[in-house]
């Protein structure tokens, strides 16, 4: 399960926040806290995030539920947005407009001259890969992580062309998505969820 970070103010703000540790703001720390209290109903058996504030507080809400370690791991960061972070999506437009363009229409670009999203989920794949070796048969997974480095996750394990990764929209703060291991490798089994998943009738698995 990949889960996104609850709100920041930059994020109310619509800036490109990147390596930048901003933390959760009040709105974010009552997601994390609704969140958490459904996604206790799992529960993982492996909790990990980002080491940024936003991502690693997230995860402290269901550790605090569940009793669990949080697993820290700096390749969980958000795309590292370089000139871009701090600044708004009209600053970003107006200073580095055809570099912007390129990356918002999926291109895998240097965000701000900074990182690709191939780079992101090369290196958050990489961590996935390494937590997976603590997760049982039909265990549990949460990582609490950022917007673009989940995209990137889900793009990289579904096996799909970096320009596709587009077609899956955008998490909502403090919403996750579930991924299942099947026979094939790896489904989309929910996307920007806020409730557990529930067995679908019919399924083939």
């Amino acid at each position: 399960m990949l889960w996104r970070h609850g709100r920041t103010a930059w994020n109310d703000e619509d800036r490109f926040q990147g390596h930048t540790d901003v933390p959760l703001d009040d709105v974010g720390r009552a997601q994390v806290q609704h969140a958490a209290a459904v996604l206790c109903g799992l529960p993982p058996d492996v909790l990990a995030a980002s080491d940024l504030s936003r991502a690693a507080d997230t995860a402290a809400a269901l550790a605090q539920l569940t009793g669990q370690r949080v697993v820290l791991d700096a390749r969980l960061r958000e795309t590292h947005g370089g000139a871009w972070e701090g600044l708004r999506a009209s600053e970003i437009r107006a200073a580095d407009g055809p570099a912007y363009r390129a990356w918002r229409e999926g291109a895998d670009v240097a965000a701000g001259g900074a990182e690709s999203r191939s780079m992101v989920g090369a290196r958050a794949t990489a961590a996935i890969d390494e937590l997976l070796v603590d997760v049982p048969p039909a265990g549990v997974l949460v990582v609490a992580t950022h917007g673009g480095t989940a995209r990137a996750v889900l793009g990289c394990l579904l096996e799909l062309p970096v320009l596709q990764w587009r077609v899956l929209g955008g998490l909502s703060n403090a919403c996750w998505s579930v991924l299942e291991e099947v026979a094939s490798g790896w489904r989309l089994a929910e996307h920007n969820a806020g409730s557990l998943p529930t067995l679908v009738v019919g399924d083939d698995r």
